[in-house]
């Protein structure tokens, strides 16, 4: 069967390498979001995303996104819905943050402005994976971490503070979607991927044992045959 092209979006604060472990199964196409001296704001992103499709003459796709990812897609479905055929979430949820929650974001993206990325992983990694990670998953991730730019991170997580809640939105797009969420996550745990999967008027759900938050670079092979699955049976 011909699939349509499946864009995959990636988690915060990695890069587009997060999805290696899928390649040989999806074949996704995987930019790099890249905020630097924009306006922090995810529809910046949506707006790449959009150009990226007209640049390559590309009509409808399947839109895909890890954690931010999935923030990025449904800023996008905002611009024009028209464009998306599918949608995979993983690992994300549509409300927006809470005061607490912007208010550590706003902390971070200061304090990596001011000292750099060295600290992220070690704030971060604990919930970003689950209890206990194959190996090299955390090394790898890491590196990913390791590798970004101060002022992305920073960027990303002032557009993630000032999202809104995309609950409308999502109600409204009449697509094939797909809600992946890893048993252990506890960033977007289950509960919330399952009202994820609620408000999308034609959602599957798959809950991927043995991981956390990052179901794509835990368990590459589980989330791939799911995507892959799911890609079958709706025709996409």
């Amino acid at each position: 069967m011909d699939h349509l092209p499946l864009f995959l979006l990636h988690a915060f604060p990695l890069d587009s390498r997060m999805w290696d472990g899928v390649r040989d199964v999806l074949d996704p196409v995987t930019p790099d979001l890249r905020g630097r001296d924009r306006e922090p704001d995810l529809g910046v992103f949506a707006d790449d995303m959009l150009r990226e499709l007209d640049a390559r003459g590309l009509d409808r796709v399947v839109l895909g996104g890890c954690s931010m990812g999935g923030y990025v897609a449904m800023a996008l479905l905002r611009r024009d819905p028209s464009r998306v055929a599918g949608l995979v979430f993983a690992d994300t949820r549509f409300t927006a943050d809470g005061d607490e929650a912007r208010a550590n974001r706003l902390v971070m993206a200061d304090r990596v402005l001011a000292e750099g990325v060295e600290w992220v992983p070690d704030v971060v990694l604990g919930g970003l994976l689950g209890a206990a990670p194959v190996d090299g998953v955390v090394e790898r991730v890491r590196e990913l971490i390791l590798a970004q730019d101060p002022a992305d991170v920073a960027w990303a997580q002032r557009a993630m503070a000032a999202r809104p809640d995309s609950r409308e939105v999502l109600a409204g797009v009449d697509v094939p979607a797909l809600v992946l969420v890893g048993a252990q996550d506890t960033l977007t745990p289950p509960t919330a991927a399952r009202e994820l999967a609620d408000v999308l008027p034609r959602a599957s759900y798959v809950e991927l044992p043995g991981a956390g938050h990052l179901t794509p670079v835990e368990v590459p092979q589980a989330f791939a045959a799911a995507v892959d699955d799911w890609r079958g049976r709706v025709g996409l």
